[in-house]
């Protein structure tokens, strides 16, 4: 139908874009790069260029890391801290991203947050993910997103791609809801495609090929829309409320 220029690329920054997506746009020969950053950091830390030592790369390979969020660029200083400290760059260890650099803020006008920085100094970014060897970031989900069941952690962004893999589904997210044994529980809010169907056990038998049996969604809920912020992103905490209110949960303040 449209006859698109060979060798097409696009950038892409705001929100994760979702591997499948990123292998559809393949199909029509578009390139789809990503990078992240944040207002406080000018605003780009990462691009998800292929390194000159991957231009024998696979299709495939390639298109892997192009699902991530990509590698630093020039003169930004980047290291994840967990649990334990400063992480390897194993592309295993997870903890939260943090980012220096002469074009990264250092403090916010008018407000004095000094929980926004580490005592070294480094900007606390909020964001949870993990480093390879090659120095491609993933990002996981953002602290306050992130589910903590059973005392595990569950990321939210990463159930969202992998439902919305499925053909049937043009959107999804995934909250936290108040579980009684386990602390916290993931909820899928799911938008169809128009016209399509799915059900809960096939949504989760989908996952099952890549999440733990514990990490999949105890429920699904079929929506007409998900809420968005003024920037266009999925607005959890109004999602948070919508559900969590009606139980009482603290969660929904999250």
């Amino acid at each position: 139908r449209w006859r698109l220029p060979p060798n097409l690329r696009t950038l892409v920054g705001g929100a994760a874009v979702p591997e499948s997506l990123i292998r559809a746009y393949a199909r029509y020969g578009v390139r789809v790069d990503q990078g992240w950053g944040m207002t406080e950091t000018s605003p780009v830390c990462t691009i998800a260029y292929q390194k000159p030592e991957f231009g024998d790369a696979s299709e495939d390979e390639r298109l892997r890391r192009n699902a991530t969020a990509g590698v630093p660029v020039p003169l930004v200083d980047l290291r994840v801290v967990g649990d334990q400290g400063i992480a390897a760059w194993d592309g295993r260890e997870v903890g939260e991203i943090q980012v220096r650099g002469p074009f990264i803020t250092g403090r916010y006008h008018g407000v004095d947050d000094a929980s926004r920085f580490s005592d070294d100094g480094w900007l606390r970014t909020g964001d949870v993910g993990s480093v390879d060897r090659h120095g491609y970031v993933r990002i996981t989900d953002r602290t306050k997103d992130l589910i903590k069941s059973g005392g595990e952690w569950i990321s939210s962004v990463e159930l969202e791609n992998a439902i919305m893999a499925h053909p049937a589904v043009a959107e999804a997210a995934v909250i936290a809801i108040a579980h009684e044994k386990w602390g916290e529980r993931p909820l899928a809010c799911v938008v169809l495609k128009p016209g399509q169907q799915a059900s809960p056990e096939e949504l989760n038998a989908l996952l099952a090929r890549q999440f733990a049996k514990w990490q999949l969604p105890d429920r699904y809920d079929f929506i007409a829309e998900i809420p968005r912020t003024s920037t266009g992103k999925f607005w959890k905490a109004k999602l948070r409320e919508r559900y969590n209110e009606r139980s009482g949960s603290p969660t929904a303040g999250r």
